[in-house]
């Protein structure tokens, strides 16, 4: 007995040194490379097309959605100089007609997309960054007034740039694609047809980041907060986990465990520890009441997507006509951006994604045998089938912790915690070769 404590008690130190890693120097590099004037010269020039109404001109060079989209993949294009011939520019579009709800007359509707192919060409996974380009005011079917959208959602497309310009001379194992959708406004139609795309052609999709209002902090958290808040939200239990698990998943109690939540989790470790001064909040719903976000349609067809956004809405400053009513501004207007909030949460993204895209392949058919009664853990698991690992982290929490509490490092492929599986939840992370952890995988049961 006397053996069992002291190995859990040197266990446990390990585990709580294991989460005091040294940062990854690439990484801390492009987290600095993340500026705010070139945040804010995008989200200017955003606003300057007077409306990105889905159904605005697609023609004028000047005004509309269609030069909104053109600007953005000239963004592109001028980035992917850096990335000797790795980044691929291109319009994703498709005619719709009338549907007697949100649009209401021929429309084209188009996402403007980046995608920096990954150097090794067995491992076929993509990360997305996502925001949506579209704007509106308080008629959702007025394409003409002027609808700035400058917190909805040039916020959110203004750092798909910034992170299309500071990773574009990266050289990653797997590809990331950045995009600005069109269509949110009208129904998240443009990340439906990318989501269908992408269902189709069987994409390997590891994770969707999708930002939508990330600059609106300073104007509305409360004076005394010192640290500013973001909210990451995901769902528990997808569509398909639900139809084909759930009686599973009731059993093993990992209704809060779906790959969403590891997701955010992994937006929350990695996010806090490479940039200052945030607090990276897991809100436990796929998103807002009444609400509707663009990661959704991804969620939809199984793939693993969160929403990334403020954690203060004032909703005087979105979908809203823009006037002055008793002395009070409404609208979506510039002066109501906050950029160092921005900034920082742009940084978020950077970071995540820079890690991700640095990691090998989860490990593969992860289990906890649960033969026998006993007061330890057994896991077993696989490397991953490309990418060159350095070992594992065990990972593992009480059941009523949030987030993970405690990282063992292995190199072996099994592993035996001096813990009940009664009492904590588990999951394997590949480690890759430069320190860049993979997603957590919760063990499957072994009999």
């Amino acid at each position: 007995m006397k053996i069992i404590f002291l190995a859990l008690s040197v266990m446990l130190s390990a585990g709580l040194a294991a989460q005091k890693q040294d940062k990854d120097p690439e990484i801390s590099a492009y987290v600095k490379l993340v500026s705010k004037d070139s945040l804010k010269a995008n989200v200017e020039k955003l606003v300057s097309f007077g409306t990105r109404h889905t159904m605005s001109s697609t023609t004028d060079d000047r005004k509309g959605i269609g030069a909104a989209r053109n600007w953005v993949l000239s963004k592109f294009r001028n980035y992917a100089q850096n990335a000797g011939g790795r980044m691929e520019v291109f319009l994703q579009n498709e005619d719709l007609e009338p549907d007697g709800k949100r649009i209401n007359k021929a429309t084209n509707l188009g996402n403007a997309i980046a995608i920096l192919k990954g150097t090794d060409p067995t491992d076929k996974r993509i990360i997305i960054i996502s925001g949506h380009l579209d704007s509106r005011v308080s008629d959702v079917l007025n394409a003409t007034d002027f609808a700035p959208g400058a917190n909805d959602d040039a916020s959110g497309v203004a750092a798909v740039i910034e992170a299309a310009r500071v990773l574009s001379k990266s050289k990653f194992p797997i590809s990331i694609l950045f995009v600005a959708v069109s269509g949110e406004e009208q129904g998240l139609l443009g990340a439906k047809m990318l989501a269908d795309k992408a269902k189709e052609d069987q994409w390997i999709i590891e994770a969707v980041l999708n930002n939508d209002m990330i600059g609106n902090n300073g104007f509305d958290a409360p004076k005394n907060e010192k640290i500013p808040k973001l909210r990451v939200f995901s769902e528990g239990l997808s569509a398909f986990d639900t139809e084909i698990n759930a009686a599973k998943i009731r059993n093993l109690g990992l209704e809060n465990d779906g790959n969403a939540r590891q997701l955010a989790r992994y937006v929350k470790e990695i996010g806090e520890k490479y940039v200052k001064n945030i607090e990276i909040k897991l809100i436990y719903r796929n998103d807002r009441f009444l609400r509707g976000g663009d990661h959704t349609p991804f969620v939809n067809h199984g793939f693993t997507a969160i929403r990334l956004t403020d954690y203060y809405e004032n909703y005087d400053h979105q979908h809203q006509d823009v006037r002055t009513e008793n002395n009070k501004k409404f609208g979506d207007l510039i002066e109501f951006m906050d950029f160092d909030y921005l900034k920082t949460n742009t940084t978020v993204n950077v970071a995540v994604l820079a890690n991700l895209a640095k990691s090998t392949p989860k490990p593969e058919n992860v289990l906890m045998d649960v033969k026998e009664l006993s007061n330890t853990t057994k896991l077993t698991w696989e490397k991953p089938a490309s990418g060159e690992v350095k070992g594992y982290h065990v990972l593992y929490r009480e059941t009523d912790r949030s987030v993970w509490t405690h990282k063992i490092f292995t190199t072996e492929t099994s592993y035996i915690v001096p813990l009940s599986k009664d009492n904590f939840i588990f999951a394997v992370q590949s480690v890759s070769a430069s320190g860049n952890e993979s997603l957590p995988v919760i063990p499957k049961v072994s009999r």
